[in-house]
């Protein structure tokens, strides 16, 4: 299936020159997935409200100030005749949720995660929540500041937080989308009174008065399809994972991202890897990427990899002008979940020191294992079991 059915030309268009206060006036009024930027009629990028939210931008600044060349995410861009896999590679590797869509090298239309998820749901009923889900995801306190959660969202890459109450179970999440609402509803309100120009206090707002309650959750066994049919049907980006006996536990999050990166899943005997921010490689190719993960891989026989997913994130400082990055790698294998982080000056260095706590993880992954195997030889002799 390719993408000229489902991609539309129905969508909201800025020039680099905008004021920025005006284009958070947008995300409020229209929650739009993402806004098409252009440069004298020219293509020039696409800016999220998740980019909007994290950026230190001022409402007189420029839109141009957001779609520089040297952001993270490449400018996403496809053909209106692409197919849906590569579509949603596209999506997935830009770290956008729409993407404009060309004909004949000319901007005709754009194409959204909902569009595509939309075309292919009957599809999606032989994948369960437990093959695509994220686990141990990053949460947040009841009590936490806004401004907590915002440092939480920025430094992992995320759109959304479980939030914990103080006995650690699940009474609500708070999303980009409620923070950058609160922000901007806050901003517009009456210039006189205690928030005058108070900035730090309202960061410091508890994410319990913010968060949305009760929250939506799903269970492992649950089928893609239906994860899909909920987050479409309520307008969600994504839904709490919890046991099935007990909806107050989060054991993880599955999102609309995470169903477009299965989507990219293949069957070739070449390991599947997705990198996001892939623009930010420099001394180190995809290959390069694809080939360490294998070498890990191909230590332990008898852990099978299914999908790769790394992840480079660029933070402002800098050595001799090369910026520290942040890497995440993480496996979905026939074992379990497991993933490594590490920081380094340069994509190649930060991969590297992800690469080898990885190996480390994985390493204590098998030991827990083999424990557990010995555990149970021994209490089958005792005639325990």
């Amino acid at each position: 299936m390719n993408i000229a059915d489902i991609a539309t030309q129905e969508y909201i268009e800025v020039d680099v020159g905008t004021r920025m206060g005006k284009v958070r006036s947008m995300f409020e009024d229209g929650n739009p997935k993402g806004i098409i930027v252009t440069n004298d009629g020219e293509y020039e990028g696409v800016i999220s409200e998740r980019e909007v939210l994290q950026s230190h931008v001022e409402d007189d600044a420029k839109v141009k100030a957001l779609t520089k060349p040297s952001r993270n995410a490449p400018a996403p861009k496809v053909d209106r005749e692409e197919d849906v896999r590569e579509t949603a590679r596209v999506l997935i590797e830009s770290n956008a949720k729409v993407a404009p869509v060309f004909q004949n090298g000319e901007l005709w239309g754009v194409i959204t995660d909902d569009a595509i998820l939309e075309a292919v749901i009957d599809n999606l009923d032989t994948l369960t929540v437990e093959d695509i889900y994220t686990a141990d995801p990053v949460t947040i306190e009841e009590d936490d500041g806004i401004g907590r959660a915002i440092n939480y969202l920025r430094e992992n890459g995320i759109s959304r937080l479980p939030v914990l109450n103080e006995n650690g179970y699940l009474t609500g999440v708070v999303t980009t989308h409620d923070i950058a609402d609160f922000v901007i509803r806050e901003s517009h309100s009456t210039t006189t009174g205690d928030r005058v120009g108070d900035t730090d206090r309202m960061l410091d707002v508890p994410v319990y008065d913010i968060m949305n309650s009760p929250v939506e959750t799903i269970n492992l066994d649950a089928t893609a399809k239906d994860a899909v049919e909920v987050m479409l049907e309520k307008d969600y980006a994504g839904l709490i994972v919890t046991p099935e006996d007990d909806d107050r536990v989060v054991i993880g999050v599955i999102t609309k991202t995470d169903v477009l990166r299965a989507l990219t899943f293949t069957e070739e005997e070449r390991m599947d890897v997705q990198i996001t921010n892939i623009s930010m490689l420099d001394t180190i190719t995809r290959e390069g990427v694809v080939e360490g993960i294998e070498e890990v891989a191909d230590k332990y026989q008898d852990m099978q990899v299914h999908h790769a997913h790394v992840r480079f994130k660029e933070h402002k400082e800098k050595l001799r002008g090369t910026p520290l990055v942040h890497c995440q790698i993480r496996l979905r294998t026939n074992k379990d979940q497991v993933a490594g982080t590490g920081e380094g000056y340069g994509a190649e260095s930060a991969f590297r020191v992800a690469l080898e706590k990885l190996e480390r993880n994985v390493l204590e992954m098998k030991g827990v294992a083999s424990d557990e195997e010995y555990r149970g030889q021994l209490l089958r002799k005792l005639n325990e079991l």
